[in-house]
């Protein structure tokens, strides 16, 4: 029976594969076949929670259908279209990145730059304690490279080597990260960020409005549900830690614990600030005190008012006395212990700015200033915001998810937009340390593919998964000459049209297939529409059929598309 058991266990470790590291399976030798059995069972548990062992591709991964892909287009299109009405080009970059010779971040308060050092790293430095996740590679010269972790670093990298100093670009294209998937929330290992950044010197407040101004655009259109945008700033943090104490070479490390605060409740947060950052428990809870601070221009259920682990009673509290971003602003900057601190002071000062231009662009309904907003990555150094889907307006249409758990439950995917202002990243690509100012913000579009296909699939609504403009069809046998010339005058003629591969086939068949593919219009050639000079046209979704003389096809088929 212990060696089935352990026969059992090495084929449940084969299965699961090199993805998942076992390091709490103490050695084989000695271990009763109950407590293999235990084992097997935790390791089953995990496989099917990984989805099986088809082998297809790798864990953290995904392929995607033609209706999922239509759906990705649909919202690729109108985030470029976004993008583009406010100004922006584009650029490409290597899908690796070299790993090894250029400048990183200090631990500081503060991303400084330094001289190039042979032995620092150009993307590990950048993101603080999320480096772990960077996947590295060495190809066959020897060089160390890493898979790019994002898009911001990479174009501070191109910024830097190509002396640009203002740009106003966007990039679409594919990250990865080391990370634990979580596949119904749209968290992967390989997907698409699309970034939007302003580069170059301007007035105070105003690049970084117009990129909240695009985040909240791009939510609206694509009709997610009910959002809110939450903004701070790093100087407030790194002012509000120093005035509760935090030691200077604390700041980043309790900055990213504080980031957790939209997954863990506060006591939990302080537990490990306490406990494993070894930071002073009155330290603590003065830091507590201000990260339940939040102002908004909205009704307080814009959004999230738990997402960052306030008590049910300061929800409350809040729900009955709504501050405003601004004024919650001007009341900081009357905080005895705030205004003691120059670097909160100045971003405090920016934010009343930044909620006075918003208010021009009319989102301040949307916007709510919120002390709790860390966002881990080390290289931001001003405002920083990220938008965030309220679960009501997303759920699919059942009542219940297929694990048990509520529907709107099975589809919360938390943020789903973020960035914010980095003014030092381009001086650490420069030999000579030369900053370029940068705001930027980068649409999580795979969250955002969740939530879209989950709705398609809850509604009755049809995905069409081609353009096809028009089927050229035969009513009868031995026409297919004809109706190959019939498709090439229309392929010429700028018309998207497709035609069976089929010498003979029926006209059932070929109508059966307009209507399961959403192809609107079908145009039929006979023996007598070829004597009278014309071809039938049939409009599928009515069966309205229509005569049309062979030298008006195309303008009438133009014509109606058009119209539809």
């Amino acid at each position: 029976m212990w060696t089935a058991s352990c026969v059992r266990l090495c084929s449940v470790l084969t299965a699961l594969g090199t993805s998942t590291r076992v390091h709490w399976l103490p050695s084989v030798r000695g271990i009763s076949a109950a407590q293999i059995d235990e084992e097997v069972a935790k390791l089953l548990e995990l496989k099917a929670r990984l989805g099986g062992d088809d082998g297809k591709h790798q864990f953290g991964t995904r392929d995607y259908n033609p209706k999922q892909m239509a759906i990705r287009e649909k919202v690729f299109n109108t985030i470029v279209s976004c993008f583009k009405r406010h100004g922006a080009e584009t650029i490409d970059t290597p899908v690796f990145e070299l790993k090894v010779g250029l400048p990183s971040f200090s631990s500081g308060t503060e991303a400084v730059a330094s001289r190039p050092s042979n032995t620092e790293e150009t993307l590990t430095g950048k993101y603080g304690e999320d480096s772990k996740l960077i996947y590295d590679l060495k190809d066959q010269g020897g060089e160390l490279l890493s898979l790019r972790y994002d898009l911001t670093v990479p174009f501070a990298r191109y910024l830097a080597m190509n002396k640009i100093t203002n740009i106003k670009r966007y990039h679409i294209a594919k990250v990865y990260r080391r990370d634990n998937p979580a596949m119904t929330r749209g968290r992967y290992r390989e997907f698409y960020q699309c970034d939007f950044d302003i580069a170059g010197q301007y007035d105070a407040m105003i690049p970084d409005a117009e990129c909240l101004k695009i985040v909240y655009e791009i939510l609206s259109e694509l009709e997610l549900g009910d959002f809110c945008i939450k903004v701070n700033d790093r100087r407030i943090l790194d002012g509000m830690f120093a005035v509760c104490g935090v030691p200077d070479d604390k700041f980043r490390t309790i900055c990213s614990t504080v980031d957790k605060l939209d997954k863990m409740p506060w006591e939990e947060v302080k537990r490990e600030m306490v406990n494993e950052k070894g930071l002073s428990e009155e330290a603590a809870d003065q830091i507590g005190e201000y990260v339940s601070m939040k102002g908004e221009t909205s009704t307080p259920d814009a959004g999230g008012s738990s997402q960052r682990g306030e008590t049910e009673a300061s929800d409350a509290h809040t729900a009955q006395n709504p501050v405003g971003g601004m004024d919650l602003a001007e009341k900081l900057l009357q905080d005895p212990k705030m205004c003691q601190s120059k670097q909160a002071c100045a971003g405090l000062s920016d934010i009343k700015l930044l909620f006075s231009y918003l208010q021009l662009f009319q989102v301040t309904d949307k916007v709510v200033f919120d002390l709790s907003l860390a966002r881990g990555l080390d290289y931001y150094t001003g405002v920083i915001y990220e938008a965030v889907l309220s679960q009501a307006g997303v759920a699919p249409a059942a009542n219940e998810a297929p694990n048990g758990t509520s529907a709107e439950e099975s589809v919360s995917v938390g943020s789903v937009a973020g960035g914010g202002r980095y003014d030092g990243l381009v001086g650490m690509f420069d030999p000579k340390g030369r900053k370029v100012p940068c705001v930027g913000v980068s649409i999580g579009i795979e969250r955002i593919f969740s939530i879209m296909e989950q709705k398609a699939a809850a509604s009755a609504e049809r995905v069409r998964t081609t353009e096809v403009q028009v089927m050229v069809a035969s009513a009868q046998k031995n026409l297919l000459e004809e109706k190959l010339r019939l498709i090439s005058e229309l392929w010429n003629a700028g018309i998207k049209a497709e035609v069976m591969y089929k010498k003979n086939p029926k006209l059932l068949s070929q109508l059966q297939h307009c209507e399961e593919s959403g192809i609107p219009l079908v145009a039929i050639l006979g023996e007598q529409e070829l004597k009278d000079g014309v071809v039938k046209l049939r409009v599928v979704a009515t069966r309205e059929e229509v005569d049309i003389s062979r030298a008006d096809l195309i303008s009438e088929i133009k014509k109606r598309t058009s119209e539809a």
